[in-house]
This record gives C-alpha cells, sequence and structure tokens, in this order.
C-alpha cells in the first residue's frame, strides 16, 4: 500500500528534478495532454527500448513509460527514469527507425540525468504539484477505461508542457553522444533519427507559437544534426535494416492509434479495403467498431484472430468491441483469452473483471476479485483498480473488503474526509488483528497526514 508519508518522502527527492505546471490557467485546451494506457503500445515501445537500456547500464524494469495524448512530436523524461510519449511522436514518424532514435536521444538524457528545470518555477510548485505529477501520473494511466480508444484522462489532472523541461544545448548534444553510442552498441541504424532531428530541425526557423514541441524543448542546432550525419556516414550498421517484428509492431501500434483517434471515415480512407495486412485489417476493425457497425467489426477481428491465434491483444479487442455494445456475458470469453495470453499484463485483467462485474452473474464475482486483486499487486497506485475491486467486494456481500478498497481510492485521490470515513468502516468490520485490518489502520494513519 501506498502511504502519504512515503509519497512525500519520493516527492521531496524528485523536487530538485522537475517542474509541473499542472493546472496552469495561461495554458489553452490544445496545449493540455491527458494520460492513455495502452498494454499493447507501452510493450511495443519498451521491447524497442530494453535493448538501448541494457546498453546505457540502466535497468529496463525501473523505467516507467507514460503516454500522454497530444498530437505535437515530443518526448521527455522527468523525475529521473520516468519516460514521457506524446502519441503525435508514435503516430507521424514515418518508420520505426525515427521512434528508436528519439528514444536512444531519451534514455541518454536519463542516463545523463539531465533533468533541467526553471527556478521560477521550481520555486512556486508546491509539494502537491510535485506529488501530483511524479506519482499522480502512475495512477492517472490506470485511472479510467481500460484501452486506448478511451483515451483514458487522468481523472482531471491534466499536465501543461511548456516550460516543463528546458534541456540546454551541451545536454542535448550529449544525449545526442550517448543515443549514438546506444545504437551503435545494439547494433541499430541512426539514419531514423538522423531524418527526424532534419525534419524538426526546419521547426527552428518558425516563430516560438508555431515550432512542435520538441523543437522548443530540445534545442536543435546545425551542429547536433552535422554530427549525427557524419556519424551515420561513418557507421557500419548506417544501412541496418529494422528487425522485421519491430516494424509490424510499429505499424499496428501507429494504425492502432490512428483508427481510435481519427474520425472512422478517414480511417477507413486511409487503410483500405485493397490492403490486407495485419495493421491496416486492425485499423479498419476499429474504425468499424466506432462507427458502430459491430457484425462488419466482429467479422474483421474474427479474422485477425484466425491468422493470429495467439495474439492477446485481438481477443482484447474483441472483449471491448462486445462489451462496449452491451454484449457483457459475450465479453468474457475473449477476455479470459487475452488474459490466458498475458497474464501478466495487469490491465488486461482489469478490463476481464470488468466484465464479468457487469455481467450479473454472481458467479463471476469470485474470478473478478481474483482478477483485481492481482492487478492491484502488479499497480497499487492505480484509484481506478481499487474503486472496481470495491465494487466486486460489495456486490459479493464482503463489505468490510469493499470499504477497505474505498479507502485506498480515496487516499491514492488525496481525498481526506472519504479515506477517513471508509477506512474506519472498513476497521470496524472486519476481523480485529487480520492482515485486512491492519491494512485498514495503515491508511487511516495515512489519511490523517493529508491535508484538509
Amino acid at each position: 500500500m501506498i502511504r502519504p508519508k512515503r509519497i512525500l518522502a519520493t516527492a521531496a527527492a524528485a523536487a530538485a528534478l522537475i517542474v509541473s505546471l499542472l493546472g496552469n490557467p495561461a495554458e489553452t485546451a490544445a496545449q493540455q495532454r491527458s494520460f492513455i494506457s495502452d498494454t499493447e503500445i507501452e510493450n511495443t515501445i519498451r521491447e524497442m527500448a530494453t535493448p538501448l537500456f541494457v546498453a546505457a547500464g540502466l535497468d529496463p524494469e525501473a523505467i516507467r513509460i507514460i503516454l500522454l495524448r497530444d498530437d505535437s512530436i515530443n518526448a521527455f523524461v522527468a523525475a529521473g527514469q520516468n519516460l514521457f510519449i506524446h502519441t503525435g511522436l508514435l503516430t507521424k514518424a514515418q518508420n520505426p527507425g525515427q521512434l528508436i532514435g528519439v528514444l536512444a536521444h531519451e534514455i541518454g538524457h536519463i542516463s545523463g540525468g539531465h533533468i533541467a528545470r526553471s527556478a521560477d518555477a521550481v520555486r512556486d510548485a508546491t509539494t502537491q504539484t510535485i506529488i501530483t505529477m511524479v506519482l499522480g501520473a502512475a495512477a492517472a494511466v490506470a485511472s479510467g477505461r481500460v484501452d486506448v480508444g478511451a483515451a483514458i484522462i487522468s481523472g482531471g489532472q491534466q499536465l501543461g508542457l511548456r516550460g516543463l523541461l528546458q534541456y540546454s544545448r551541451t545536454q542535448e548534444s550529449s544525449a545526442d553522444q550517448a543515443a549514438m553510442k546506444f545504437l551503435e552498441a545494439t547494433g541499430q541504424s541512426a539514419t531514423g533519427f538522423l531524418e527526424i532531428l532534419e525534419t524538426l530541425g526546419d521547426q527552428e526557423i518558425l516563430s516560438p507559437n508555431r515550432q512542435a514541441s520538441y523543437a522548443r524543448t530540445h534545442p536543435l542546432a546545425i551542429e547536433r544534426i552535422r554530427t549525427v550525419r557524419l556519424h551515420v556516414e561513418k557507421s557500419k550498421f548506417a544501412n541496418t535494416p529494422t528487425q522485421t517484428n519491430i516494424v509490424e509492431q510499429y505499424l499496428r501500434m501507429k494504425a492502432k492509434l490512428e483508427a481510435f483517434f481519427n474520425p472512422p471515415t478517414r480511417t477507413l480512407a486511409e487503410y483500405k479495403e485493397s490492403d490486407t495486412s495485419i495493421p491496416a485489417r486492425y485499423a479498419r476493425a476499429i474504425a468499424l467498431f466506432r462507427i458502430p457497425q459491430l457484425d462488419q467489426a466482429l467479422t474483421m477481428i474474427d479474422s485477425l484472430i484466425a491468422d493470429r491465434p495467439q495474439d492477446a491483444y485481438f481477443y482484447e479487442l474483441k472483449g471491448q468491441m462486445l462489451f462496449e455494445n452491451g454484449r457483457v456475458a459475450d465479453a468474457i470469453a475473449p477476455y479470459e483469452e487475452s488474459v490466458r495470453l498475458h497474464p501478466e499484463a495487469y490491465l488486461l485483467r482489469v478490463g476481464l473483471a470488468r466484465a464479468q462485474i457487469e455481467s450479473q452473474d454472481p458467479q463471476q464475482l469470485d474470478a473478478a476479485i481474483q482478477n483485481l486483486r492481482a492487478a492491484v499487486v502488479v499497480n497499487r497506485e492505480s484509484p481506478f483498480v481499487w474503486r472496481q475491486l470495491a465494487i466486486a467486494y460489495g456486490r459479493d456481500g464482503q463489505t468490510g473488503l469493499s470499504s477497505l478498497a474505498m479507502a485506498e481510492e480515496a487516499l491514492l485521490r488525496r481525498q481526506k474526509r472519504e479515506a477517513v470515513f471508509y477506512g474506519g468502516r472498513a476497521e470496524r468490520e472486519l476481523p480485529r488483528g487480520s492482515p485486512a485490518w491492519t491494512q485498514a489502520q495503515d491508511v487511516l494513519r495515512s489519511a490523517e497526514e493529508l491535508k484538509d
């Protein structure tokens, strides 16, 4: 269980590393970003990045990947080992090599400890703001619907990036050098990195308001581009193609994001029926689901499952299609298959548990509880998972445990009165001295430390 005291300690350690502009009234709606979470996309990025993490001497499991729904090309690191990636980078990169190059550069910032900050913003940043940014992000990515199509919003917590981070030209050059080193060590071409730098380099002639956010936060001096170009000319890996499986995963990720974020008519126009590739069929299935033309969407996803019967994400999408169209009981089987194929993915378990709870079948409640308990073990920082667990316990008649889960949710949302209320009720109802009773006492102690 996460306790505020521990959160405060973590925030204090991070305070010197991060600037947050959460809730800045000067930010327009277009400038604000929302968190999203999707197991397939996060795992695709992690597979691309893991060799680079290892080359940098970093523990891949210690790096937190956080996705921001934002159409601009950008990525940045914050609070040490939190890697933030805009969806615009994922969809606008022309090939996986470009994305891998940016990842290598950001990993260079992590390995070099390049978290710059604005003195004014740090002075004005409150402990609460830093807590929200550093630790709230992790909760936000799982605090709503469990699919990318829902564009999960972080409970109203919006992140303004302008002024959040500002790297110096020296740090940028250092990160470039590290990126080239990591790419060379992993036998990968830096050509994609050069391509995206050249594309973004054109932004420097524009006014700041018209520049891509990457150009504003990552100075793109011509010397940097020249250095990377010289490296590419000399590298023996310059013409090394990206691995085939990475290319397909990248194209699937891009198709999925575009299909969920763009109008369905646009998706169907761009991913034509004549294109029988996996990514194109994936995009069309999502577009048909969103129209909605459920029968056609199910036919399309079933054809993908027939071709890739071991693909957990196709089963997940089928479960989502059925669940969101009111066929809750039918959604359970594909969700179960997605979990069987990818049992360690807690978001898939949450999707299954939601279907089990909403099926109104009492026989499904125990399985829902087990799935949610497994999800909590992986991510205890998700208010949404605790809420679902509270619902499942409540419908199963386990009111003490339901109150405890509600208290945990309130604590994560920093709602002192609710945490004290539900924690107190749990303490009264649970067997004295049991692990759950001890947990309730822990929640109450932590809640008392929250400000009103």
